[in-house]
C-alpha cells in the first residue's frame, strides 16, 4: 500500500497543512493527474474539493504538469518546475517526473478549490507544515 504525505494549501489564509495519508487511502491517489480534482475526505476534509498542483518522489525530483507518464526522465528544461536558470536564455538537462501519481511519489501538493461547513483549522489545526 502508498503512502504519501499530502500539503493541503488554503489559498484564503495562506497556511499549508501536511497530512499523512497511509494504507488504503493512499491508493485513492494512485493514477491521478496534476489538475485532477478529488474528494477531500481522503485527507480528512469531508466535503471539500481539492486540486492536485504537484508533487516529488522520493528521492526529491519534482513532478512536471507538462510530461505525460510516471517515469522519472531526463528532458531540457528553460523554466520551472523543476529548474530556475540564474540568467535570461539558459537551457539544462534536469531530471523530472512525469504528471501522473505512483506508488514512487512520496509528496503531493493539493490546493483547496471549494470548501466545506467546518473550517480548514478546526480539522487539520494541529498538522502546519
Amino acid at each position: 500500500m502508498p503512502d504519501f504525505q499530502v500539503i493541503v494549501s488554503d489559498p484564503k489564509t495562506g497556511r499549508a497543512y501536511k497530512v499523512e495519508v497511509k494504507g488504503d487511502r493512499g491508493v485513492e491517489f494512485i493514477g491521478k493527474k496534476i489538475g485532477d480534482m478529488i474528494d477531500g475526505g481522503v485527507v480528512g476534509l469531508p466535503g471539500y474539493k481539492l486540486r492536485i498542483t504537484g508533487g516529488s518522489d522520493k528521492d526529491g525530483f519534482p513532478m512536471r504538469p507538462d510530461l505525460p507518464g510516471t517515469a522519472r526522465r531526463r528532458i531540457l528544461l528553460t523554466t520551472g518546475p523543476g529548474y530556475r536558470p540564474k540568467e535570461r536564455g539558459i537551457r539544462r538537462r534536469k531530471s523530472v517526473r512525469g504528471r501522473e501519481i505512483s506508488a514512487d511519489i512520496f509528496q503531493i501538493n493539493v490546493k483547496i478549490e471549494e470548501y466545506g461547513h467546518k473550517p480548514v483549522e478546526e480539522m487539520l489545526g494541529g498538522q502546519t507544515s
